[in-house]
């Protein structure tokens, strides 16, 4: 450490001085990156003093591109580029390419929280991976992959979500919320094409409600082996990841019995199952 440092030179982070810092580590000359990414070298030049304000999606892949095939940039390398050029993840990643971001060590820790309820999910109520509680409060859930999916089109969600219709209204009022931030379009109309199939979610849909989580933390489960209810306190975190930031979450629900009040009717639970 420099001694008697004047800390008023420290520099907050910018597109322009991590983009030289990228380039000077490849031994690359501003010449022969602007060159192969189809920009000038006065531009490269500007952008890396500060002098321009964002460069466009483009822009920015074509430098990406070239400076990765160099040598290849780390996946928070490319993520804070990204981030400093206005250009965070604007779309939203499949599925499966999450699902290669759940390593071994994270399915492991899934099973420490039995017999607490525990999974992985997106942001769109897609589940990546889950804990055997999990799977067994919600039957078929891991098959259907989406809860909205479960919850409309499974008959096993109406049997066990105590408060189903008020469940599928949240979910339905979330879903508003989570594609006005998103600005995928071609995932969000895609999704909504096969939801519209069924007649509760239009008319849920066409309240014009938008939510931003769950109003409140706990979850009424039916228990159809015990015939009781289970009240599980929800909780969700953010789980890191640099390829897919603010995608992935961890569900964490811990389970306590309803009051007695609440005992489900075990003919009723017979009478479901056979229907």
């Amino acid at each position: 450490m420099k001694p008697n440092r004047d800390f008023d030179d420290l520099r907050p982070p910018t597109f322009g001085l991590l983009l030289r810092k990228l380039r000077d580590a490849r031994s690359v000359s501003r010449e022969r990156l602007a060159f192969n990414a189809g920009v000038s070298a006065s531009y490269i030049s500007h952008l890396e003093k500060g002098d321009r304000g964002h460069p466009t999606r483009e822009v920015v892949d074509a430098l990406l591109r070239y400076l990765d095939r160099i040598d290849p940039l780390s996946a928070v390398e490319r993520r804070h580029l990204l981030d400093l050029a206005g250009l965070g993840v604007t779309d939203f990643p499949t599925v499966e390419q999450l699902r290669t971001e759940i390593t071994e060590d994270m399915r492991r820790a899934l099973d420490l929280h039995e017999p607490n309820l525990a999974a992985y999910v997106d942001t769109r109520w897609n589940v990546l991976a889950c804990n055997a509680s999990y799977a067994q409060a919600f039957p078929g859930l891991q098959q259907d992959v989406n809860i909205l999916r479960w919850l409309l089109g499974n008959p096993l969600a109406r049997e066990v979500m105590k408060d189903w219709e008020e469940e599928v209204r949240v979910t339905v009022h979330w879903l508003r919320g989570l594609i006005a931030g998103s600005g995928d379009t071609a995932w969000s109309l895609e999704f909504l094409s096969e939801l519209g199939r069924f007649g509760l979610f239009r008319e849920m849909w066409d309240e014009g409600i938008a939510a931003y989580g769950r109003p409140r933390s706990i979850m009424h489960l039916n228990d159809t082996i015990a015939g009781r209810c289970r009240a599980i306190a929800v909780q969700m975190f953010s789980v890191f990841s640099a390829a897919y930031p603010n995608q992935i979450q961890i569900f964490l629900g811990i389970p306590t019995w309803c009051s007695d009040a609440e005992i489900l009717d075990p003919g009723h639970l017979r009478m479901t199952r056979d229907d």
